[in-house]
């Protein structure tokens, strides 16, 4: 796919994240998908395949908030099969904190489909409002 074409997906799934669907983001993931905390910090590591990241991510990640879970792009860059989102989440958690995030998410994709995930975030805001996760395997 074009550099353009890889913008229009990744600015259609956070067009439909902005509207509380996140199951628009699993949808356009490759089977062999992954997604990569970098750092030294508890959830730090790699989730993959994509079974992994919606089981031992992305689900427990979202059975954490009490309302739905919104992700707003403000900046959308692509370079061939690399983009680049600058965004900001938006919801309460189950304990009532406000979990209003700001993320750098760079993304591979190949086929029209995403195959690698690394998401950059407030890594103070995670560890001060969330429960850790199972680790990465």
């Amino acid at each position: 796919m074009s550099t353009t074409e890889n913008r229009e997906l990744i600015r259609v799934v956070f067009e439909q994240m902005a509207e509380g669907n996140g199951r628009a983001l699993t949808d356009a993931m490759a089977d062999e998908c992954s997604w990569t905390f970098p750092g030294e910090w508890s959830w730090a590591g790699t989730w993959a395949p994509k079974t992994a990241v919606v089981h031992g991510l992305l689900r427990p990640l979202m059975g954490q908030f009490a309302d739905t879970y919104r992700m707003e792009a403000d900046l959308i860059l692509a370079d061939g099969n690399r983009v680049v989102v600058q965004a900001r989440g938006y919801a309460t958690t189950v304990a009532g904190e406000p979990y209003h995030q700001t993320y750098c998410l760079l993304f591979t994709l190949a086929g029209g489909l995403i195959i690698e995930v690394v998401e950059h975030c407030d890594t103070s805001l995670v560890e001060r409002v969330l429960q850790p996760l199972a680790p990465a395997s």
